[in-house]
């Protein structure tokens, strides 16, 4: 069994477990009541011993260590470890505790280890802060009148000037209280010029935007004149934009000099800035060479859009063509200084860099790049406008040179869109087969252009009633572009024309999912569900149109005939009303009003608006024929007369208006047969004037009985008479309000006399509007006039708007 045993040989060497039975002389707590040295330690605070270095050794190193044998002796340690405080290899050891802090016997005697100070109790309450002092109250008002300065600041960018201005002059009065307090309270240096500065600046800025000027005028030389404030001369920049709004240019123009004078060199963009102000200041007073210096210096230091136009403009006031095309150049030539389109391309399927591309696709920075873009281009495409027609023999050719310059530019795609303009420009002239043949070169293009210019060709097809062409052209531009909310309309159209009206619908609400402020689809599909009686959607699209364009005459017609077709004619009158209000001159409205009143029984105000049209267009053979109708109605048959020669002069042809006036002569009695009798120069005019004469007397000896009350009934007579002769056409006696006068002529005297009826139906107008028939045509996409549908007097309009 033993032979699987192996004893240890004794060597020399040292056992594992030695040492452990050992006494550490340390660790002996009896005796640490008599040791004076560990007393005075712990007594002692700990924070506020010095620290043990190499070169102060600790009590550890030197105070003798009580054994249990009652001698003392300094042991290291009882591993060899070095002791607390002792230097070894050139390290210091730290100080170890040898009980947990804050325990000793000592604390039975009433000694207790307090490290925190924690036996003293909390410690006393913060002094109050006396708000009574004069150093508190300056304090508290400073603090006041910058909150004041922010709100006012606030409600500015908010709109509300007048809490602005309020605020600011508050603010004013605080701080001047706040000034008068701090020199009671120390020294004149110690005032706060910033603080005054910013209530002064407030103060003169919210007095210009109230556009209180002589105020703002007065705060700023305050400011200006002011030596202590550093920097204050130039705010003489803003003194002399108050003097431009003023229209005194002469002090604009020298107080931005002083301004541009106190301004260093180093601020460049402000310089430039400033300087562009003189120049527009200088076109304003029609010096246009200062200007153009102004202008050249700018560009030939930081050239930008703005400058660059204004310069164009001034050298084409001038009228100078070469320095129009240098201008031009350097206008394309200004570094728009934006990214690329590219950079919102994703090149990879990285998740996220797709992420990354996603969320700056559309950021603050984003927009203001596309804004910056939108700026040069409208500035570029008004400038090639302005000067093409002028800077070659012919606008072509001008427009040609402007398209050379803008392809080899950064604004190529520009290019179709001057040649468009160009095709426009042609249509203003009236050139219309030069304007399609521009307009056809693009068919071939990208389908931006193509869709623009199939529009363009589309409108002007349909003008032309060339309905098949347009219909086709309509078609190449929604293929080109489905989203193209004009190429949408344009189709709808021409559905619309072939009285498909359903269908047209439904381009016309796909253009308004695609662009909802297109107001042509609106005004048109308003149009449809009229000729498809349905009246209620009818009145809707026109009431939302109306919430757009507020003073669009054509859409308050439409309004008040769709009221009129639901058999409501208050709310008729009313619109037709507001209509008056914005076109008075139009005649249609105006007989349309009358109308009305006349189907409402209201004949004086019928006839008022009746002949409020006829001043305006004397050729309506409706009127005409109402006015007439109404004179033979009240019994003024000589008054009817001219009406009814005046239609004679209109239709020569119809006899009916001969017939017409020679009745009224007959009606009128012994007075014009007298007149009569006169023109031809018979020789009975003598003996019909005496019976005139006679009869004219017996008259007025029956009048005078009238007046002296024997026969009331003939006294109101008398009295409207008088009231109906009256040739303005005002207060005219009417009948009772059941009773209603016809447009047509009533029956004039009995059966036995030439060509008089009792038919309404006898007179019938055949007259047709030269304008052409009054046909409801849908609104192209292009064209915001007021249609043929609306107003008979009404041109068509020849402008036209690439998409």
């Amino acid at each position: 069994m033993m032979q699987n045993v192996h004893l240890a040989p004794e060597t020399d060497e040292d056992d594992l477990y030695s040492g452990y039975n050992d006494y550490n002389p340390t660790y002996d707590t009896e005796e640490l009541e008599n040791d004076t040295a560990f007393q005075q330690a712990v007594r002692t605070s700990h924070g506020r011993r010095l620290p043990i270095t190499a070169k102060i050794p600790s009590t550890a190193v030197t105070r003798p260590i009580a054994t249990g044998y009652g001698s003392k002796t300094s042991l290291a340690s009882s591993m060899g470890r070095p002791m607390t405080g002792a230097i070894q290899d050139g390290i210091t050891r730290p100080m170890t505790a040898v009980r947990a802090a804050g325990f000793t016997k000592a604390a039975l005697r009433g000694s207790a280890f307090d490290p925190l100070g924690q036996s003293r109790g909390p410690a006393p309450p913060l002094e109050a802060k006396n708000e009574d002092s004069p150093e508190e109250k300056i304090r508290q008002l400073e603090k006041k009148v910058n909150e004041l300065v922010e709100e006012s600041c606030i409600a500015n960018s908010c709109g509300d000037l007048k809490l602005a201005l309020e605020k600011a002059k508050d603010a004013g009065r605080k701080e001047r209280v706040l000034v008068r307090q701090r020199e009671q309270v120390t020294t004149p240096e110690n005032i706060n010029l910033d603080l005054t500065y910013s209530v002064l600046f407030n103060l003169a800025s919210q007095y210009s935007a109230n556009e209180m000027y002589a105020e703002a005028l007065n705060t700023y030389q305050v400011i200006v004149k002011n030596k202590m404030f550093i920097n204050a001369g130039r705010l003489k920049v803003n003194m002399g934009n108050i003097y431009l709004k003023q229209r005194n240019y002469s002090k604009a123009i020298k107080f931005y000099r002083m301004a541009l004078d106190q301004i260093p060199s180093v601020h460049k963009e402000m310089r430039i800035k400033i300087m562009q102000n003189i120049g527009v200041t200088f076109i304003k007073t029609g010096q246009y060479s200062d200007a153009i210096n102004s202008f050249e210096h700018i560009m030939s230091m930081a050239p930008n859009l703005k400058a660059g136009f204004n310069l164009i403009l001034s050298y084409f006031a001038v009228g100078d063509r070469d320095k129009m095309k240098k201008a031009f150049q350097k206008l394309i030539a200004v570094p728009l200084e934006i990214d690329e389109d590219d950079k919102y391309i994703s090149p990879s399927d990285d998740p996220h860099t797709n992420l990354v591309i996603e969320a700056i696709k559309n950021d603050h920075l984003r927009q203001m790049e596309r804004e910056r873009k939108a700026m040069a281009e409208k500035y570029i495409m008004t400038a090639a406008k302005l000067i093409a027609p002028v800077i070659e023999t012919s606008f072509a050719v001008g427009y040609d040179w402007c398209v050379e310059v803008v392809k080899a530019s950064q604004y190529v795609e520009l290019a179709n869109d001057l040649e468009i303009n160009k095709a426009i420009t042609y249509l203003r002239q009236k050139d219309f087969n030069q304007a399609v043949e521009t307009l056809k070169m693009f068919e071939k293009k990208d389908s931006r252009v193509k869709s623009a210019a199939a529009t363009n060709l589309s409108f002007l097809y349909y003008l032309e009633n060339e309905f098949a062409q347009a219909s086709s052209y309509a078609d190449l531009a929604v293929n080109s572009d489905r989203y193209n909310p004009s190429a949408l309309t344009n189709k709808g159209n021409t559905v619309f024309a072939n009285g498909d009206y359903e269908k047209a619908a439904e381009f016309y609400k796909e253009a308004l999912r695609n662009d909802s402020s297109c107001t042509e689809a609106l005004y048109n599909i308003g149009l449809t569900y009229k000729r498809l009686n349905r009246l209620d959607e009818a009145l809707d699209c026109f009431l939302k149109l109306h919430a757009i364009l507020r003073n669009s005459a054509q859409v308050l017609y439409q309004i008040a005939n769709v009221y009129e077709l639901m058999e409501d004619p208050n709310q008729a009158i009313e619109w037709l009303m507001q209509l008056i209000s914005v076109v008075p001159t139009d005649s249609r409205a105006l007989s349309k009003l009358g109308e009305l009143y006349d189907s409402e029984g209201d004949k004086s105000q019928a006839f008022q608006y009746y002949y409020e049209s006829y001043r305006y267009f004397p050729s309506n053979i409706e009127v005409i024929e109402w006015l007439g109708a109404y004179y033979i109605d009240t019994q003024f048959c000589e008054k009817a007369i001219q009406y009814f020669e005046r239609a004679s002069l209109i239709q020569p042809t119809q006899v009916k208006w001969q017939l017409m006036v020679a009745s009224c002569f007959r009606r009128s009695g012994l007075r014009f047969l007298v007149r009569l009798c006169t023109d031809i120069g018979l020789k009975e005019v003598q003996e019909y004037a005496t019976k005139l004469k006679r009869l004219e007397k017996m008259k007025e000896i029956r009048e005078q009985r009238i007046k002296s009350g024997r026969d009331s009934s003939g006294g109101s007579r008398s009295r409207r008479e008088g009231s109906a002769g009256s040739d303005s056409g005002q207060n005219c006696s009417a009948s009772s309000k059941g009773e209603r006068l016809s447009a047509k002529l009533r029956a004039l005297p009995g059966t036995n006399e030439p060509y008089e009826s009792s038919s309404n139906k006898e007179i019938d107008a055949s007259y047709v509007d030269p304008l052409g028939p009054q046909i409801e045509r849908p609104k192209t996409a292009a064209k915001k006039r007021i249609d043929e549908d609306d107003f008979a007097d009404e041109e068509l309009g020849d402008d036209l708007l690439p998409e």
